[in-house]
C-alpha cells in the first residue's frame, strides 16, 4: 500500500500574495514619493516665482516714487492694497503682486512697502517682502559748515562732522570728521597750510594744546591716526556739501505756510517769542523790548551784536500746531518750550532774500523733546543767524535741527565785563547744526559755554522735520526683509 505525500499547493500562493503585497506597498510608496517630489518641485518653482513677483512689486513702486515722490496711493488717490498683474516677457499672465503702502509721517520721506507675490497656478503659494525706502535729508551730520570751523577743548561730538573749508578739532570726536579740502591755511594762527582736518592737541603722553603752526599736522608729514582726538578717524578731501539746498525752498515755504500752515508778518516791533507746549499748541508773544547789556559790557565789533534776550513781551494768542507742521515768521524770532509727538519747522525769514533784512532765530531757554524715538522732530531755521543770547540758561539744552541759512549758529562774544553772563556752563545740542558761516558757542579766553555736547539725532537723516531740505531726489532702500 503506497503513502500519499503532503500537498504544498497553497504554500506557494501564500508566498506570492505576501511578496506581491510588499511589492505593491513599496511601489505605491515610490509612486507617492515621486508624486510628492514632483509636487514639492512644482511648489518650489512656484514659490520662487512668487518671490520674484514680490520683488518686482517693490521695484515697481520704487520706480513709481521716482516719478511721483509723494504719491503713496499708486496714482489712485484711494487706500490700498493695490493688486497688479505680473506677466512674463511673452505677455503670459503668471500671477499678481499686491502692494500695501504705509505713507511716511509728517515731514518724513520714510515709506514702508509690503509686496506679496501670488502665482496664478497655485494661489496658496505666497511670498511677502517688506521694504522701507526714504530720501536722505540735509541733516546728515552732528555739525556741518560751509566755512572754516574750529571745535575747541571742551567740545564732545557724537556724530559726523564736516566742513567745506577745513576743520581744526581740539575736542573729542566719537564719529568721523571730514573736510572738502586736503589742506588749508588756518586763520587762527600764522604759518603754512595744515591738513584739511587737523588738531592742535599735543599727542600723548603730552597734554594741552599748542596754538601755533603744527608741522606734524601738515604736509609732507604722513597723517597720523590720533585716536585720542578722533575716535573713528578723519577723512579729507571728502565730497562737498551743497549748501544751495538751504536757500532754494525758502519762498515756497512761505507760500506753504500762508496756505496750509501759519504765517505771521512783520511784528512792527522787536520780533516774536514762541513758547512751545506739549498739548500741540504754542503761545505767541510780540517782543516789545530787548534787555540791555550790563554796564561796561562790550563786543569785539561783531556785526549785529547785542544781548539778544527778551525784556518785555505781549501775548498775541495761543495757536494749535498747523497740520503741515510749518510756522513762518517774517521777523526775528525767539523760541523755547517742549513738544510731545509733534513735528514742526519754524522759520524766521524775509523773502525774497535781502541781506539788509535777514531775520534771526534765538534760543535762550531749553527746547525739549518728550520722545527720542523719532516721533518728535523740530527744525529752527534762521535766514541769518541762530543765536544764543547773553542771558541764556547756564545749562542749556536744545533738541532741534539748527539751521543758519546765510549766517552762523552760535553765541556772540561777551567779554569779561559782561559778567556773570559771559561764562556759561554746559550747552547740549541734540539734533544737527547746519551753519553757512563759522559756528561757535565759546571763545579762546574762556567766555561762552565751557562744555559743548553735540549729539546727532540719527532719525533726522530719513525722517527730518517738515519741509527740511533733501540732498537727493530718489528713494534709497533702507531695509528689506521677507516675512511669513
Amino acid at each position: 500500500m503506497s503513502k500519499r505525500l503532503p500537498q504544498n499547493d497553497g504554500y506557494l500562493l501564500v508566498q506570492i500574495l505576501v511578496f506581491g503585497a510588499i511589492a505593491v506597498v513599496i511601489i505605491s510608496g515610490l509612486v507617492a514619493f515621486a508624486v510628492a517630489n514632483a509636487r514639492l518641485g512644482r511648489r518650489v518653482v512656484l514659490s520662487e516665482q512668487a518671490f520674484q513677483m514680490a520683488e518686482a512689486g517693490l521695484e515697481y513702486y520704487r520706480w513709481h516714487l521716482a516719478h511721483a515722490p509723494e504719491d503713496y496711493t499708486d496714482g489712485t488717490g484711494l487706500p490700498g492694497p493695490y493688486v497688479k498683474n505680473f506677466y512674463d516677457r511673452n505677455g503670459v499672465l503668471l500671477g499678481t503682486f499686491t502692494l500695501t503702502i504705509t505713507a511716511p509721517p509728517l515731514g518724513s520721506t520714510l515709506v514702508t512697502i509690503q509686496s506679496m507675490g501670488v502665482p496664478s497656478a497655485d494661489p496658496t503659494v505666497r511670498r511677502t517682502i517688506v521694504s522701507r525706502l526714504a530720501v536722505p535729508s540735509f541733516a546728515n551730520f552732528a555739525a556741518v559748515t560751509d566755512a572754516f570751523n574750529r571745535f575747541g577743548v571742551g567740545t564732545e561730538v557724537f556724530g559726523p562732522i564736516h566742513s567745506n573749508s577745513g576743520i581744526r578739532f581740539d575736542g573729542l570726536a566719537h564719529n568721523i570728521v571730514t573736510s572738502y579740502l586736503s589742506t588749508y591755511n588756518d586763520p587762527d594762527h600764522t604759518g603754512n597750510s595744515e591738513f584739511g582736518v587737523h588738531t592742535h592737541v599735543n599727542p600723548p603722553p603730552g597734554s594741552g594744546i599748542n596754538n601755533s603752526f603744527r608741522s606734524l599736522e601738515a604736509p609732507p608729514n604722513p597723517i597720523t591716526p590720533r585716536p585720542d582726538v578722533f575716535l573713528t578717524g578723519r577723512s579729507f578731501p571728502a565730497p562737498e556739501v551743497e549748501f544751495d539746498a538751504l536757500t532754494s525752498d525758502m519762498e515756497q515755504m512761505q507760500v506753504d505756510a500762508d496756505t496750509d500752515g501759519l504765517y505771521f508778518p512783520d511784528s512792527d516791533d522787536d520780533g516774536y517769542l514762541l513758547v512751545l507746549k506739549t498739548n500741540d499748541t504754542f503761545d505767541l508773544y510780540v517782543v516789545n523790548s530787548i534787555r540791555n547789556v550790563p554796564g561796561g559790557c562790550s563786543s569785539s565789533g561783531q556785526s549785529g551784536w547785542g544781548s539778544w534776550s527778551v525784556n518785555a513781551s505781549t501775548l498775541e494768542g495761543n495757536y494749535p500746531y498747523p497740520a503741515n507742521g510749518l510756522i513762518f515768521l517774517d521777523d526775528n524770532v525767539w523760541v523755547e518750550g517742549s513738544i510731545d509727538t509733534a513735528r514742526l519747522t519754524i522759520v524766521a525769514a524775509n523773502v525774497p532774500d535781502n541781506s539788509s533784512s535777514d531775520r534771526n532765530m534765538t534760543i535762550n531757554n531749553d527746547i525739549l523733546y518728550t520722545n527720542y524715538d523719532g516721533t518728535d522732530a523740530l527744525a529752527l531755521i534762521g535766514e541769518n543767524n541762530v543765536n544764543i543770547g547773553l542771558y541764556s540758561e547756564d545749562d542749556l539744552r536744545i533738541d532741534a535741527a539748527l539751521v543758519a541759512q546765510n549766517g552762523r549758529v552760535g553765541r556772540y562774544y561777551y567779554e569779561n565785563d559782561c559778567s556773570p553772563y559771559d561764562e556759561r556752563d554746559t550747552l547740549t545740542s541734540y539734533g544737527t547744526i547746519i551753519s553757512a558761516l563759522r559756528y561757535g558757542f565759546a571763545y579762546g579766553d574762556g567766555t561762552g559755554y565751557e562744555t559743548r555736547n553735540l549729539i546727532y539725532d540719527s532719525f533726522f537723516l530719513y525722517s527730518p522735520p517738515p519741509y527740511f531740505p533733501k540732498t537727493e531726489d530718489f528713494h534709497e532702500v533702507i531695509s528689506w526683509k521677507e516675512i511669513d
